[in-house]
């Protein structure tokens, strides 16, 4: 039952904006006590005559709108965090079937993907793993993740091309770029970068991680790990293909879209890091049981200098070939 009376009418004609819980109920048992004793009746208030409700008006300030954006924020990286840990736990003993790089190749530019070949390390040769340390990431059995001098070359040289193409990014964190990733530069992409790879150290050994990078690194066009890439451009397992062969596909990793293994020539980078894989493991080659994968101590001889082009499959390159793949080079060869 709504009240009225003059008394009542006389209250909620009074709007005060400051008016509280524990004051609006006093006013309102006085108001209805003064009701009782005038002998009148309750009856149905109409919509003019109704008692007002006033809630107390909040101040939406600076402050609160930066607490309420922070909280936000941490909840949302809360949940980024335990997702891809409870994954990366799963994926020590579990190949992923697919990646967040793939499904964006296949939905975002609409590819068509070649169905991915799992491959287990110890089937990789030796000394492609070594190729693939020392040109990628020499301090990768040495970091836990990051790599510090890394980001500081990185900086300088984005500092002198006057542009931010190249990330300081290790094996590690490549891996969690291809799993839980897009490849589109952002400083929020290159955070939640590190805080995957780190993830991806704490619960996964060197050996696991580097597994999972020849597994899902993309080679091409829709084309997905090293084995399938070897299958792909050679004919052949990643297990039966040359030393020459090899280098060349490690290399084309720097720019796997808008090149290919018989035209990196075309890229001086990609030149620059064919001529280094070629000088240290295809002309001087050791047997493949004699090579053993190198640290950044016993490489010999530096690295070549880092790549200043994007990064792999960045939309730069992704929109830079739009040829077909051309057919295999060579003759096939039977797996």
């Amino acid at each position: 039952m709504l009240l009225s009376s003059p008394g009542i009418q006389q209250f909620s004609s009074r709007r005060d904006g400051s008016l509280g819980w524990a004051a609006f109920e006093g006013r309102q048992a006085r108001a209805l006590a003064r009701l009782l004793s005038s002998g009148c009746s309750p009856v149905l208030a109409l919509p003019g005559e109704l008692l007002p409700i006033v809630l107390p008006r909040s101040k939406l300030t600076a402050a609160r709108v930066l607490a309420i954006a922070a909280a936000t924020l941490i909840v949302l990286q809360a949940c980024y965090m335990l997702a891809t840990g409870l994954l990366i736990a799963v994926y020590r003993h579990v190949d992923p079937p697919a990646t967040v790089l793939m499904a964006y190749r296949k939905w975002g530019y609409g590819w068509k993907l070649e169905p991915p070949r799992r491959i287990a390390l110890h089937r990789v040769p030796t000394y492609i793993r070594s190729m693939l340390v020392s040109i990628e990431d020499g301090k990768f059995f040495e970091h836990h993740g990051l790599d510090f001098e890394a980001f500081a070359n990185a900086r300088a040289i984005n500092k002198r091309i006057g542009k931010p193409l190249y990330g300081g990014s290790t094996l590690t964190m490549q891996v969690a770029r291809t799993l839980f990733l897009v490849p589109e530069k952002s400083y929020l992409r290159k955070y939640l970068e590190i805080v995957a790879a780190l993830e991806l150290e704490l619960f996964l050994p060197k050996d696991r991680i580097l597994e999972l990078y020849f597994d899902y690194a993309e080679w091409g066009r829709g084309l997905f790990g090293i084995d399938a890439a070897a299958r792909h451009w050679y004919g052949a397992g990643v297990a039966s293909i040359t030393r020459d062969e090899a280098a060349r596909l490690v290399a084309l990793l720097s720019s796997p879209i808008r090149f290919r293994p018989d035209n990196l020539e075309k890229s001086a980078i990609l030149r620059e890091r064919y001529a280094y894989l070629e000088h240290r493991y295809v002309a001087s080659a050791a047997p493949a049981a004699d090579v053993a994968i190198p640290t950044s101590v016993e490489l010999g001889a530096a690295p070549p200098p880092p790549s200043a082009e994007p990064d792999p499959g960045t939309a730069d390159q992704a929109n830079a070939d739009s040829a077909p793949d051309p057919p295999l080079m060579g003759k096939a060869r039977q797996p």
